[in-house]
C-alpha cells in the first residue's frame, strides 16, 4: 500500500532530476514528494552576481520539470530549520532528505538540522552525489587527507566504485495539499540593473536538459582532441560543463560514466578529461579538511608575504586594461561571458599575484562574483595553486610570461582579436607584445599605445624579479 505521508526533499546545488539519490529516496513507494528550494543566506545559492543570473534561470527550468512530473517546486526564503519545521507541521511529513554539501557553513547547518529533526522523531537522511567521493571516508594509507593530487588520482582511479547514474522518476506523487510557494520572479536573484549579463543568453542555456546536450556535444565533437587541444583558448576544445556542475544540473557520476564508456574516445583523451573531473573532487577534499581555504593560506609561510595594496592596478586588471593582450582578453571574456578558458585563468591569476603582487584573495573574490561556474572549493584551491600557497601548488617561482604564453597557446592571436578588438589588425607576430612592435606595424594596425590600447602596467621582467625577491624573504 502506498505511503501517503509526504517526504520533503530539500534541494541545494542539485538542480536536476536524474541521478539524484535524495529525490529517489523521497519518492520511494510512491510517497508524495515536496521538492523544496530554500533561499538561504549565501549557503546554498549563487556565489556571486554571474551565478545568480544562472541560478534564476536554472530554478525556472527545474520548476517546469517538477510540474511535468506531477508535483511542483516549492520556493521559500529564510532559515532552513524554521522553514522545514513549518512544512512538517503543515503537511504531516515524517521524512526529510537532502544531498550533502561540503562547504563549512553548509555542513554546520546540515549537521545541526539533522540532529534536531531526528530528536523530534523525523527521519532525516543525507546522500552523496555532489562529488565522486566522500571526503570523510577517503584517506591516505596513514589515515590522513591527501595533500598531493597525483597519489589522490592514483588511489581514486584504482578503485573508483562510482555507481551507475539513476534514471529520473517517470512521475512523482503530489501531496494532497501543495504548500504555498514564493514566486521566483519576486526573488530578483539577478536584478538586471544594470544588465551587465545581457550577453549571457546568447552563450549559455542553464538547466539539466542543456547540461546533457552539452555533454553529448563534448563527447561527439570535442573530446577526441581534448588532450592535445585543451590549453588552446582560440579553439573549441573544452567541455564547458563546469557551470552545469557548479549548480548540480548534471552529476559528476553521469559525466564519469558517459565519458568513460564513450566508444570512439582514445585512452589518452579519456584519461586526461577524467583527471580534470577528479581534480574538482581533489579541491573538495582540500576544502573538507581545510575549511578556511578561501581566506587562509594553506602554506602558512605565505602569511608573511609582502602583498601590494594597489587599487588602480587591480581595477585595470579587472577591466582588461593591463597592456598585456592575453591577460586583457581573458578578463574581458570573463566580464562579457561569465567564463574564461582554463589556461587563461592561470595566466591572469599569475599576472595579478606575481606581476602585480596583489593578494590572491582579491582575485578569488572577483572570480566568485563574475564566473557562472563559481565553485566554493575549486575557486580558492586553484587560486592558491597559482599563488604557490596551496596544497600541491605550482611553485611561486613559476611565473607565467604573458607574452610567451600568448604566443604558445594563441599562436595566431585569434583569441586576443575576439576580445580585444582594438588589436584586430595587429599581425600574429606582434599581437601578444604590441609594446615591442615597430612603429610602422602599429601605424598599419591603427594602434596608438596609451590611446587605443594601454601601455603595460608593469615591465614583466622587472615585476618577475620583484616577486622573486619578495618570495626569498619568506622561504624556509
Amino acid at each position: 500500500m502506498p505511503n501517503k505521508t509526504p517526504a520533503i526533499y530539500w534541494i541545494r546545488q542539485d538542480l536536476r532530476i536524474n541521478d539524484n539519490a535524495a529525490l529517489m529516496a523521497a519518492a520511494k513507494g510512491d510517497r508524495p514528494v515536496i521538492p523544496l528550494y530554500i533561499r538561504e543566506d549565501d549557503l546554498a545559492g549563487a556565489l556571486g552576481g554571474a551565478q545568480a543570473w544562472w541560478l534564476e534561470r536554472s530554478l525556472a527550468r527545474l520548476g517546469e520539470a517538477y510540474d511535468e512530473l506531477g508535483t511542483g517546486l516549492v520556493l521559500k526564503s529564510g532559515k532552513p530549520g524554521t522553514i522545514i519545521a513549518d512544512l512538517i507541521e503543515e503537511t504531516g511529513a515524517e521524512t526529510v532528505y537532502w544531498n550533502r554539501r561540503y562547504t563549512p557553513d553548509g555542513m554546520r547547518t546540515d549537521k545541526a538540522l539533522k540532529q534536531k529533526l531526528r530528536d523530534d522523531g523525523i527521519d532525516a537522511q543525507s546522500f552523496a552525489g555532489r562529488i565522486l567521493h566522500e571526503p570523510s571516508k577517503f584517506e591516505t594509507k596513514s589515515g590522513g587527507p591527501y595533500k598531493v593530487y597525483t597519489p589522490f588520482w592514483k588511489a581514486f582511479s584504482a578503485d573508483p566504485r562510482i555507481a551507475d547514474p539513476q534514471d529520473a522518476p517517470d512521475r512523482l506523487t503530489a501531496p494532497d495539499t501543495k504548500p504555498q510557494s514564493e514566486r521566483l520572479e519576486d526573488w530578483k536573484l539577478y536584478s538586471g540593473k544594470p544588465d551587465w549579463a545581457a550577453g549571457f543568453d546568447d552563450i549559455w542555456t542553464p538547466g539539466e536538459a542543456a547540461a546533457n546536450r552539452q555533454l553529448d556535444r563534448f563527447i561527439d565533437a570535442i573530446a577526441e582532441h581534448y588532450a592535445s587541444s585543451r590549453d588552446r583558448p582560440d579553439i573549441e576544445a573544452t567541455s564547458m560543463l563546469s557551470p552545469h556542475l557548479a549548480l548540480g544540473e548534471i552529476s559528476p557520476a553521469t559525466i564519469w560514466h558517459r565519458v568513460g564508456r564513450a566508444k570512439d574516445l582514445s585512452s589518452e583523451n579519456r584519461k586526461k578529461f577524467l583527471q580534470e573531473l577528479v581534480w574538482r573532487d581533489f579541491c573538495y577534499h582540500l576544502l573538507f579538511h581545510a575549511p578556511d581555504l578561501r581566506t587562509e593560506n594553506w602554506n602558512s609561510r605565505f602569511d608573511g608575504f609582502a602583498w601590494q595594496d594597489n587599487d588602480e592596478a587591480f581595477d585595470a586588471w579587472t577591466r582588461g586594461r593591463t597592456g598585456y593582450p592575453i591577460v586583457d582578453a581573458g578578463m574581458r571574456q570573463l566580464w562579457q561571458e561569465g567564463t574564461m578558458h582554463n589556461r587563461v585563468r592561470m595566466i591572469v591569476a599569475s599576472f595579478l599575484i606575481k606581476d602585480l603582487m596583489i593578494d590572491w584573495r582579491k582575485g578569488e573574490a572577483w572570480f566568485r562574483d563574475t564566473l557562472v561556474d563559481a565553485d566554493p572549493a575549486s575557486n580558492p584551491a586553484n587560486w592558491q595553486w597559482v599563488a604557490g600557497s596551496g596544497a600541491d601548488a605550482s611553485p611561486f617561482f613559476r611565473i607565467f610570461n604573458p607574452v610567451l604564453q600568448g604566443n604558445k597557446f594563441d599562436p595566431q592571436g585569434d583569441y586576443v582579436r575576439r576580445y580585444v578588438p582594438e588589436l584586430e589588425d595587429m599581425p600574429a607576430k606582434h599581437i601578444h607584445a604590441p609594446f615591442d612592435a615597430p612603429r610602422d606595424v602599429l601605424d598599419a594596425a591603427g594602434v596608438t599605445l596609451g590611446k587605443d590600447y594601454p601601455k603595460p602596467l608593469v615591465d614583466h621582467k622587472k615585476a618577475r624579479n620583484r616577486a622573486l625577491a619578495a618570495f626569498e624573504k619568506i622561504k624556509d
